[in-house]
């Protein structure tokens, strides 16, 4: 039995995935509001919109993700002037209490902790010039807003607002046994352009392990269908990926959503990962152990 799972429900306001909806947690006190920019004068119509809270505008600017996290103890005003100002943004998410019970301090220790992750993970560009300095507050007070936060980022990605959704994985945790032994390890190699890289299956993730050999650079088509070009640029620009000569090394354990998203960028090329990835122990591809893995359950 799962004794941390959390229930998330989600409301549709007006019937559409793509409209209005709030976000909501079994005993969490926040509340969230997602609001389309096609939508937003029935979005400031809604009481929460002149609550206290911190929000998230979400857009592109020149083919990039960009976002702004700001706080306001009225966001219904600030939005109005955001939406005369600023053209880019094209969704807004708003974060307060169901009872209005977060005050100035609170949703600016909110904003500057929101800015920090998102520069963290740099998966989006922020137009917040500078991070704000956390407000201060008593100890017992910036435990609760760590404990807000964490439910609030798990909230998030729930309603596809992946900024704050960190890949990396803290190599210390696993020191000095970074594998567990129940875990299948895998390896993916490319011996002409000296890939050579080592991942585990942890928590439904792909997990590449630091030290892994991968490609320096993109060399498959940036045109084609595919974001994991942008992801391999990122994480150069980050230094996830470390050019060394000529190859590179992956600097931290990082995690992918799926086989084939770790072969691509290890392999610098759009890759069937389930075909790339072979056990370590047996060299099985990824796709023969996953096969044998789900004969028989069930039955």
């Amino acid at each position: 039995m799962n004794l941390s799972g959390r229930s998330l429900e989600l409301f549709f306001i007006d019937g559409r995935p793509d409209g209005m909806l709030t976000a909501e947690v079994f005993n969490w006190t926040g509340h969230v509001l997602r609001v389309p920019r096609t939508q937003l004068k029935e979005g400031l119509s809604r009481p929460e919109a002149a609550f206290t809270g911190v929000y998230i505008l979400l857009g592109e600017q020149d083919g990039r993700a960009q976002a702004y996290v700001g706080e306001a103890e009225d966001m219904r005003e600030r939005l109005r002037d955001h939406a005369a100002r600023k053209d880019w943004w094209d969704n807004v998410v708003l974060v307060t209490t169901s009872a209005n019970n977060l005050h100035k301090a609170h949703v600016k220790y909110l904003e500057s902790r929101l800015v920090e992750i998102a520069r963290d993970v740099n998966v989006s560009a922020l137009e917040n010039g500078n991070t704000p300095p956390r407000s201060s507050l008593s100890e017992a007070a910036v435990s609760n807003m760590e404990s807000f936060l964490d439910t609030l980022l798990m909230v998030l990605p729930a309603i596809r607002v992946d900024m704050f959704l960190s890949k990396k994985r803290d190599v210390s945790r696993q020191a000095p046994e970074r594998v567990d032994a129940a875990e299948p390890v895998f390896r993916c190699t490319v011996a002409e352009h000296g890939v050579n890289a080592t991942a585990v299956l942890r928590d439904g993730e792909m997990v590449v392990l630091t030290g892994s050999r991968v490609r320096p650079s993109w060399a498959g088509d940036r045109k084609a269908n595919t974001t994991y070009f942008r992801l391999h640029d990122d994480l150069v620009a980050n230094g996830t990926i470390l050019r060394d000569g000529d190859g590179a090394i992956l600097t931290r354990d990082y995690a992918f959503s799926s086989p084939s998203a770790a072969a691509a960028v290890v392999s610098g090329r759009s890759a069937n990962g389930r075909l790339a990835w072979v056990l370590d122990a047996d060299g099985r591809s990824y796709a023969e152990w996953e096969r044998d893995q789900i004969e028989g359950t069930g039955t």
